[in-house]
């Protein structure tokens, strides 16, 4: 058997597809056991990575990005595969990307890209197929000089949104 160099381009281990399924059945069991929390994402990447991203109605906790990993963890055997794991809530500064976390922000701001305008208003509404935007604005008065403070409403439908964005304001 020849000596292997630090530089030989060696295929990299993946997760298999079966135990891909049985990762994404333990976090679903997981996030069972809380109703409040849902899923974001779950990706599969290069080296056995295992990336867990879980939000919740009411935030995460870390006692329950703990739990959610121990669950995944303590059921995988790594001497069948070796991967590393790790769960986490999304950053603030990411874009939303389930309906389920424009509900959980009504009555915060957004910041709102569609593929003609950007919009950034109070998120007064989300349903199953759309948002509700408002915000004041100063327009021109019908008669006369000067300008007026009117209150603006836009309805944006999911699959009009390109990015979304919780504007943090302190």
């Amino acid at each position: 058997m020849g000596k292997r160099n630090e530089g030989d381009n060696l295929s990299p281990l993946f997760i298999t597809k079966m135990n891909q399924e049985k990762v994404k059945d333990l976090v679903e069991e997981a996030l069972a056991e809380n109703n409040s929390l849902f899923l974001i994402s779950l990706t599969f990447l290069p080296n056995n990575k295992i990336l867990v991203v879980v939000d919740g109605d009411q935030g995460v906790s870390l006692k329950e990005i703990i739990r959610i990993s121990r669950n995944v963890e303590h059921n995988l055997d790594r001497e069948e595969e070796d991967f590393s794991l790790e769960v986490t809530s999304p950053d603030i500064a990411e874009p939303l990307q389930v309906k389920r976390q424009y509900k959980k922000n009504v009555n915060r701001i957004l910041s709102i890209k569609t593929a003609t305008e950007k919009i950034e208003g109070t998120l007064t509404l989300a349903d199953d197929d759309k948002i509700e935007l408002q915000w004041k604005a100063r327009e021109p008065k019908p008669i006369g000089k000067g300008k007026v403070t009117v209150q603006k409403t836009a309805t944006i439908l999911y699959k009009n949104i390109k990015t979304a964005k919780v504007k943090i304001v302190f």
